[in-house]
This record gives C-alpha cells, structure tokens and sequence, in this order.
C-alpha cells in the first residue's frame, strides 16, 4: 500500500462530504489534525517562479534548542545548525517526513516523529548523525512531544486508546533503549511539559496547533493545566481570552504562546505570584511551535527562527542557510495521466479532448500521438475543455490573466483567440453552439452567459438565486439555449432562451425537479430528466417511506401541432407502397452522395417553437424510473446515466467503485438497453455512433451498440501524457487558486470583515521559500486561517510516495512480565462485523486475559522491544503464536489467529458497552445508553442500531461527545421527539404503542468541546426542540459547511464553507460558529475524577434521567375493553 506525504499530524487528515440542493447538504468537520505589494493575488498573471531569494532560509520549522546547537525540519527533513545560526546540516533524508524533533537533556540524541515505513513512529538518533533507531510500532500516529527531565525517556502523544477513535490523544513514555511504551496517568493529553523535577506536567488535554482557524473561541478552546501525576491532582491555569497553547515549564513559570491580542505571542505565567507576563509583540505573523531548551525557547515567526534568551528576556534572528537539493522543487517531466479532469469526444470520435495538471490534450482514439494543445506553462490552470461541432478548435478556461477567461485554440495547436475579456469570478463551461460560433458559460454567482467566437461580447442571459445554472445546451439551430435553474424548494425548473428575442420561458410546472434539458438533434423535443415517479418505499427498522427510484425522462413537443414522439402505432398493410427506406436506399445506389463539404454548406433551418402552452405538451419517455442524470440527444438516440438504488448505500470498508449503468434508448424501436456498466462519466460523439467512457483510471472509445462493449474495451493509451511541471510555478499559481477560491466561494462575500488582498500578499512574501508541497499547504493553511473560521482546510497534491508496512492487532492489552508479554486484557468483540472482530475471541482459541504471548510466527517475543514489533505486515495474515499461562517457553502452546490492521473498533465497542452498563446498572435497566460517533454515514449506522435495539427503555442517554460531524442531523432529533400517538391493541399479543420505533420518556444528551459541525448542530437541533436536558462542556462551535469544491491543478484540495446557520431568535443571530452550544448543565470532564474512575458527565446525564423518569408515567395499561348495550 503507497501513503503520500504528509496526511498525517492532523495537516491534511480530512473527512470529505458534499452539498447540494434541499436534503443532501452537508457538513465538511477535520477534528484531527487539519510576493504582492499592490496587488490583489487574483490578478497576478502567469510568470515564472523566483528561485528561492538570498539570505536565511525561511520556512524551518518544528525546531528545538539545546545548549549549543538547534535542530529544525526543512522540507521533511531534519537539519541541525549551531546555535548562533550558519549552515546547516542534514541529518535525515527519507521520502517520508521527519518532524517534531526534540534534542535530550543532554543534547546527545534527537528523539523525533519519522515516516521511514509508512506510518508516524517514534524514533531515536544521535545528534551527530547515523541510523535512527524505531522505538514504537503500533499503527496509530505518535507525535514526539519532548524527554523527561532526566532523559530516561522520550514522551509522545498517540491516538492509539482514542474511543471513539481518532478524536483524542493519550500521553506515553518510551525508553530510548525500546520496549513497551507507558500511558501517563492522564485521561487525554496533547501538547505537554515537564516540571524540573518530572513529578507534574503542565499540558493542555487536547489542542489546535495544526487547525487553520486562527483566534478561535469555541469550546475546544481549552485552558493550560498543571497535573500532579504522584498524587492524582489537577489544576487549571488562568485562561486568556484567546488560544493558549505550548505550556514550556522552566524553573517556576510556565512559558506558553497565546492569541489573546489577536496573534500568537510568547508569555510567561509566574506560578508563585500567579502574573502572566507578555514576552513579545509581534503583530503581522504568528509565532509557530516554540520549544524550550536548557535556558532558552526557540520558535518561528514569518518563516525564520528566533531564539527568546531566558536570562536576557530578549529575542534575536538565528540566521541559518540550507543548502540542500531542494528536489521536490526540481522541474521534471511527469505523465499526468492521474490527475485528468474534464473531458469530451471529438465529434467524429477520432480523438477525445481531456484536461490534466492544468494542459489540454487529444488523445487519439487507437493510432497516433498524443498532442498538447496549450502552453505547458506550470503557472496557468486550462481546464474544462470543449470541441467545436465542426470539429476545428477547442474551446477552454485559462487563468493565464489571474482570473478564468474563455478561449479557443485550433485542434491541431496554433494561437489561441481570447473571447472573454471581464473575468472576475469563478467560471464553469464553455459549451459550444451547433453553428460552432458561440460559446455558453456560466459562473459563480449563478450567472448564465454566453458570447460570439467572433464578436468577443459577453452576453447575459439569467442569474439564478438559489443555486447554480450548470446545465444550458443548445438548439440544433444555435438561436436557443435551455437550462435549469433552481428555485426556492430545492428543486429545478427547465427555461428556454431566445437569443433572437432575449425572452426567457419557463416550461416547467415549478411542481417538481426538472433538469439536464437537451433539445433532440431535428429540433422537434426537448427533453430533460424529471423527478415525477413516486413509488414509496419503507425501511424495515422504522416504518417512514422514502423515495429512491423517482426520475423519468420526459419530452415536450416544441410545436403546438407536433405528434408525441411517442404516439400510439398500428401495424397496417400498404399495398402497392414502395417502402421509404428501400426508396431512399434506391436513391443512393442510383445518385451520388453527398460530399461532406456540400452538407456544411447547407443552412440549419431555425427551429419553430411555440411557447404558449408548451409546459402542456409534457409526455414520458418509456424507460424505467430511476436515479438519473447525463442526459444526451442525437439522432432518434437517447443516452443517459441510471445509479441503482444499492449503489448509493454506504456500506462500511466497501471498496469504492462505480455502479452507474449507461443506457441508450431507441427511439425509433422504444427499446431501452444497457450499454456499458460501471461508468463515471461519458461523452457521445456528433452523431451518437461512439462514446467516449470513463472507469475508474479506465477512459476507452467504443461503438455505441448495446452489447458490443465492456469496460475495458477501446482502452485509451495514456503513456504518452506526459508533461513537463515546474513546481515553483505551479506552487504559485496554486496559492493564486486558494485565494481565488476562498474570495469566491467564502460564505460571507465581506470575508467576515478582512482584508483579503492585504492577507494574499502578507502569506504570499513567503511563496519563494516553499520548497515542497507540504510548504505550500502550510502557507495556504495560514493564509486561510486568517478568515477565522471553520472547515477551511488545505490537503493534498503531488507528494513523494512510498510504502506502508501493516501491522497486525489482536485486540488485546499488553505489559512486560518476566521477559515476555503479560496478555492483561483482551476486548470482546462482534466477530462477525470485521470492524469490530476480536482476533483473540474466536471460537475455539485456547487464549484468555493472563495468558503470555512467547512467540509469533517462531519468533520470540521478548519484551525488551515493542510489542507491536512482531507485528509487522502481519494484518490480515494467518499468524501462528505461541500462548503460555507463565512466561517461559516450556510447555507453551499454538494458536493460529488472523491479526486485523486496526483494533480501535473493538476499543470503542468496550467504551460504549461499558457505559450502557453503567447507566443499566444505575437506572434498574430502565434508561438506554447510545454514542452518535458522526452525522454521517457511521453515526447514522450507530443511531438507528442503537436506538432500535432500545426501544423497550423508559428513557435514553444519547452521548455525541466528539461528535465529528458530516450531514446536517434533523433526521437524529425527528426520531428522538416522537410523542405517543395512540396505543395499537392487538388480541393476542401485547399493545403496541404508536409511533413504534420511539422512546417516549426521558432524555438527556451529553457534549463536550470535540463535538463539532453536525456534532453542533445536533444538540443545538435537540435544544430547539425542547427535546431534554444537554450536559458537559460546550461544543466545538464549527456550524458553517462546505458547498462546492474546485479542483486544484494537481489534485489537491482547498476548502471554502459556502454556507452559514442563522436562526429567528432575537430577530435573527448568526449561531454556533466561533462558540458552540451551551449545555444547560456545565460539567467538565475533571481528569483527575477520571482517573479515579469517574465519568462525571455520564454521572450527571444518569442523575437528571433518573430525576425525569421519578415524573414519567409509562405507557399506560389497556383499557377494558368496550361492552356493547342493547
């Protein structure tokens, strides 16, 4: 398995979700980790990158400081200078990351996070150099945090006892020298420090160093605290109104970073006096990462590294030049045949148009080369290319100004002709006329225009309000447009445009979802795809009827006195008739064909349509109801796309892969049939004979005859698509992209009151540093931070690969004991979900909890390494052990399992069921317990088996502590306010109360800081529903969402939230964002009561259910039954 660069540490780990009209809005959460002078970055125009600028190098990052020496990352690497600055050395250099490295006490080895088989481990090496030695193995991220003050050991942070998993971390100590690492006696725990004397730590539970939100004021917003690990106490430090993070605990003050003035400064707090003190005051970029040394703290600020001298309280540059290959920066050809985009069948099917890394190619269909059409320059992004009808040039958007235009260029190269000169905004399309003389494009503020290849003048046709218009298609005759346009329901109604008249018409009923209208190729119909088939289906867990197959395609005839294309037939004899066709056919043997040029010649006659009345002429096509999309005309042909219903089921660890099934209708024989199956997306050529077909990395040409071709079938050869990148260049015109996008996209067109030029240029100074492609995120990430909000995220891109090493779990705890490995615990599971399957428990094994683990697979397992070490690409693999009721290898005996890759499943399934049993045992079985992981498709798995299975309790506890969020969650609370309808009584068996999938008593809901987007919007839904009683600490406060994502020239990714939450209170508030939700009960989960054995807001939530149920009366007995009076 190949692992890119950088997805780890919380940089890029991200959790994709979509949104569209009406229902399907979601909610884009990443809890885990996530030069202008005087111009507007949008407007910078295509140039060559600058090499990187003399002077220090910028962009070291991650350092920390010993007596005489600083170490950094630079690129990835690790590098090590002398103190006062100079060159610097390399230390490391593999593919993956090295980072976070931290020197010990006594400046002698480097503990440090490194990537060298795939996964982030805890190493160790000396600080002049040589081969780093692996200390953990376990396949969760562990983040080197420092040393204990006496060097004995090397302190990391791990998600790997996370439950749920991946929210939170845990703190471990690890002997330089191996073995098992030790957990910390601490709930959670993040950024941390030792005291002097290595009794307490000063840390932070959980915290924000990787999140691109700058001044954040939500809940996760924690304060510092001082935890005292002898004797199990805990106290919180004074908070500021900003983030403090990085406590650094030296002599008697805790040094930390905070943006209680609005950037990130270093302060002092005196733990005898209890003063906090402002060290710095820098006021354009945030001081970064700062680590304590022997009697100074090193940090970043704008890119360089400074040293804050602790005797002298004064800051001074350590100016230091890398002089490194910088090969990630180093120009090289690439085949970009991964990263194409959009793409288009020539109209003759000789050649397929495609867009890849930001060029435009033709590929041939079977022989010749590939040709690249535009300017290979790795500073521009042309993309969303078209081919003309008449087959001669190619239509295409280019951002070579600084913002989209609209150009064309001949299909065999040459120059290109510029037809938009006003871009200013996002731009979609362009689509060709039939005549080949105009182009139709449309744009982010849901503006539809089009323009003459020859008149070069926008022209604008409508702008709709509720969404966007990306579905217009010409007349055969190019004098009319058609598109859809949404309104205020969620749904779409078609229009027709009339360039001769500029008249808008409407010909839908504005009754239901009308969209992807094409006229057929005669200029007869119009047709377009329609939700008009409501075929109600119920669930089996809950009777509430939803509808799946409900879209038809429909035809309207475009003259009044048109027959239905469809009209009813009868087969009747003509004697005497000579057949047409056979007559036609006569006439070609006997004349001469028409030569191709002649048919150019001959003049499109305009179309007639008669508009009044036309939403009237409405008639099915007769195929199959469906989940439609990708309509196409031509010629009596009608193509188009149909999802099966089970395709759009989320089913758990299914391997993506496409479903959709493209289907041509016969008009002519009305007969419907399958043409090819798993598809993504198709394009026929001018005549409906061929079609051009994405599969996966599979693109092919084929005949578009049902039954003739599969997939795989007219493979394209992409071998050739090769192109040369400079990635400086592209690295600008990337982060030219993320500005654009955010200024663009951004919910609020004010940008929550900043200055977004002067902030493109402020980040865009340090562009000439970045010397790979986890540089660029981090400075995009900065740049976007200063939006100050939520769910904006940058990820991605072309990054070195390489290999990553499974390692085997069994679902079990660990200790050293006698030499080998004590089994203490091991975690029941649900053996037949592999999610949550238990190696240790299958039937039969001869293992239990006390047992010592002597060998794997003939290997001995001592336990002066980690444990996990014997693991190694050992997951899903038949693994013989061998098992010992003491520790030693006489009288052992085998055990085959199969190791799973992760046994965080089965960790969280022992956390939830531990907690049912906790409230069973505290309510007599009378209140449930359920955990809502996400509002997405995990948490609405865990909702519905969880509620359904407690459906017999009085009350529920419903837990979303760190919630991670995804799909606006209405239909999670419209579960939980069922009320008691009626009472169904019937003879033999015992009442039935209606509606049955509810709990009709109490319910308390629990929150904590990690619960965020949907993990917000629920108890904010369950609040406004006077549902019950919220209990914990408040929500993350992340309620905006993500709307559309645009492509980044080399398949990364930048987010902008496109939309916001307000409500009706108080005359109308925005809400959530920057806060999160209050719970009417504040009950901190107190780390030292957790240590104890306490779940304080568990305790709470049970007290308040327990104090509800004292006034809930249950479902009352039946009545006697009625007597009938004479």
């Amino acid at each position: 398995m190949s692992q890119t660069k950088n997805q780890i540490f919380g940089r890029e780990v991200m959790k994709p979700m979509s949104h569209g009209n009406g229902r399907n809005a979601w909610l884009w959460l990443s809890m885990a980790a996530a030069v202008w002078l005087t111009a507007a970055p949008a407007k910078a125009p295509a140039q060559p990158a600058e090499e990187v600028p003399p002077g220090p190098t910028k962009l070291l990052r991650f350092a920390d400081i010993s007596k005489d020496r600083v170490v950094f990352a630079y690129a990835g690497d690790l590098w090590i200078a002398a103190r006062e600055g100079g060159a610097a050395r390399r230390l490391t250099s593999h593919v993956g990351d090295e980072l976070f490295p931290k020197f010990s006490p006594d400046g002698r080895w480097i503990a440090f996070t490194g990537e060298y088989d795939g996964n982030p481990d805890v190493y160790v090496l000396s600080s002049e150099g040589g081969e780093p030695k692996r200390l953990t193995f376990h396949p969760s991220n562990d983040m080197v945090l420092g040393w204990t003050p006496d060097g004995k050991n090397v302190l990391f942070r791990s998600d790997r006892y996370s439950a749920p998993p991946g929210r939170f971390t845990k703190l471990f100590l690890v002997s330089p020298q191996g073995g098992m690492p030790k957990m910390l006696p601490v709930p959670r725990g993040d950024l941390t420090s030792f005291s002097p004397d290595g009794t307490k730590i000063a840390y932070i539970e959980t915290s924000q160093e990787f999140r691109t939100w700058k001044r954040y004021h939500g809940g996760w917003n924690l304060p510092m605290a001082v935890y005292d690990l002898k004797n199990n106490t805990y106290e919180e430090l004074p908070k500021s109104k900003g983030m403090d993070m990085f406590p650094m605990w030296h002599g008697n003050s805790i040094y930390f970073i905070s943006d209680s003035d609005g950037v990130m400064n270093l302060y002092s707090y005196d733990l005898g006096s209890k003063q906090t003190k402002k060290l710095t005051d820098y006021k354009e970029y945030d001081i970064k990462w700062p680590s304590l040394g022997p009697d100074a703290i090193v940090y970043e600020n704008g890119g360089l590294l400074y040293e804050y001298n602790l005797a002298s309280n004064k800051a001074q540059e350590i100016p230091i030049a890398v002089h490194a290959e910088d090969i990630e920066a180093r120009p090289e050809f690439k085949n970009v045949s991964q990263n194409i985009g959009s793409f288009a069948l020539s109209p003759s099917a000789a050649r397929a148009v495609m867009e890849a890394r930001g060029n435009i190619f033709t590929v041939p269909a079977e022989h010749g080369s590939i040709r690249t059409l535009t300017t290979e320059h790795s500073s521009i992004h042309e993309l969303n290319p078209a081919w003309s009808p008449d087959g001669k040039q190619i239509a295409y958007l280019s951002d070579k100004t600084g913002e989209y235009e609209v150009y064309i260029r001949p299909q065999m190269g040459g120059d290109e002709t510029r037809i938009t000169t006003d871009g200013g905004v996002y731009r979609y399309g362009p689509t060709w006329s039939p005549d080949s003389k105009k182009l139709a494009y449309w744009d982010k503020l849901h503006q539809l225009w089009y323009a003459g290849i020859e008149e070069k003048k926008p022209v604008w046709v409508d702008k709709a309000e509720y969404g966007d218009i990306n579905d217009a298609s010409w007349s055969p005759d190019s004098l009319w447009l058609t598109y859809s346009k949404p309104h205020r329901r969620g749904s779409n109604d078609v229009f027709l445009y009339s360039l001769g008249t500029k008249k808008l018409t409407k010909v839908s009923a504005g009754f239901y979802n009308d969209a992807n209208p094409v006229f057929d190729p005669t200029g007869k119909y119009l047709f377009f795809i329609s939700t008009r088939y409501f075929y109600p289906s119920a669930g089996q867990l809950d009777q509430r009827y939803n509808y799946y197959t409900t879209d038809g395609i429909f035809a309207v005839t475009l003259k009044a006195d048109e027959a239905s294309p469809f009209k009813l037939e009868s087969d009747e004899e003509k004697a005497g008739e000579e057949k047409k066709d056979e007559k036609k056919s006569a006439e070609v043997k006997s004349g001469e064909q028409k030569s191709e040029e002649k048919k150019k010649e001959e003049q499109v006659k305009p179309i007639q349509i008669d508009l009044d009345g036309i939403g009237a002429r409405v008639v099915p096509v007769p195929i199959h109801p469906g989940i439609l999309r990708g309509l196409a005309a031509r010629k009596d042909e009608l193509f188009y796309v149909d999802t099966p219903q089970e395709a759009r089921q989320f089913v758990p660890n299914n391997p993506p892969r496409s479903r959709n099934v493209l289907h041509l209708f016969d008009m002519v024989k009305r007969e419907d049939k399958v043409l090819l199956e798993g598809v993504d997306g198709y394009d026929p050529d001018k005549e409906g004979k061929k079609v051009l077909y994405k599969a996966g990395p599979v693109y092919g040409i084929v005949e578009a005859a049902p039954g003739k071709a599969k997939v795989g079938d007219g493979k394209l050869n992409l071998s050739e698509m090769q192109v040369k990148i400079d990635p400086r260049e592209e690295w600008r015109q990337v982060f030219h992209e993320a500005w654009r996008i955010e200024r663009d996209f951004y919910w609020d067109p004010n940008m929550t009151g900043h200055d977004w030029k002067k902030l493109g240029a402020r980040y865009e100074a340090l562009l000439a540093w970045v010397v790979d492609r986890s540089d660029l995120n981090y400075l995009i990430g900065e740049m976007i931070s200063e939006l100050s909000t939520s769910h904006t995220y940058v990820g991605g891109g072309d990054q070195p690969q390489w290999t990553h090493v499974s390692v085997g779990m069994l679902g079990a705890d660990f200790e050293a004991d006698g030499g080998y490995y004590h089994i203490t615990k091991i975690y029941p599971g649900e053996n037949w979900n592999d999610n949550t399957r238990s190696p240790l428990t299958e039937p039969g094994l001869k293992v239990q909890a006390a047992d010592y683990l002597i060998a794997v697979n003939g290997q001995e397992a001592r336990s002066d390494r980690d444990v996990y070490a014997y693991f190694q690409d050992l997951a899903g693999k038949l693994v013989t052990l061998k098992i010992n009721s003491k520790p030693t290898a006489q009288g052992a005996w085998e055990i085959t399992v199969k190791p799973t890759n992760s046994e965080a499943g089965v960790r969280y399934l022992n956390w939830i069921q531990a907690n049912r049993h906790k409230v069973e045992e505290a309510t007599g079985g009378r209140i449930g317990y359920m955990h809502v992981p996400d509002t997405s498709f995990g948490g609405i798995i865990a909702f519905d088996k969880q509620f359904t299975a407690q459906l017999d309790k009085d009350g529920i506890i419903v837990d979303e502590r760190d919630n991670s969020g995804g799909q606006i969650p209405d239909f999670y609370t419209e579960k939980l306010k069922r009320q008691l309808l009626a009472i169904v009584a019937p003879r033999d068996t015992a009442d039935v109360p209606w509606p049955p999938v509810a709990i009709y008593g109490p319910k308390v809901m629990i929150v904590n800081e990690l619960a965020g987007s949907g993990g917000d919007a629920f108890p904010w839904f369950f609040h406004r529903e006077r549902i019950g009683p919220i209990v914990g600490t408040r929500t993350w406060g992340g309620l905006v969402g993500i709307g559309n994502s645009q492509p980044v020239r080399d398949g990364g990714f930048v987010t902008a939230p496109g939309f916001a939450f307000w409500s009706t209170d108080n005359g109308g508030e925005w809400i959530v964002e920057q806060h999160g939700v209050d719970p009417d009960y504040v009950v901190p989960e107190r780390p030292d009561l957790v240590v104890s054995g306490h779940d304080p807001q568990l305790e709470k939530a049970i007290e308040l259910a327990k104090e509800a149920l004292k006034d809930y009366k249950g479902i009352p007995a039946r009545p006697n039954y009625p007597s009938v009076k004479e």
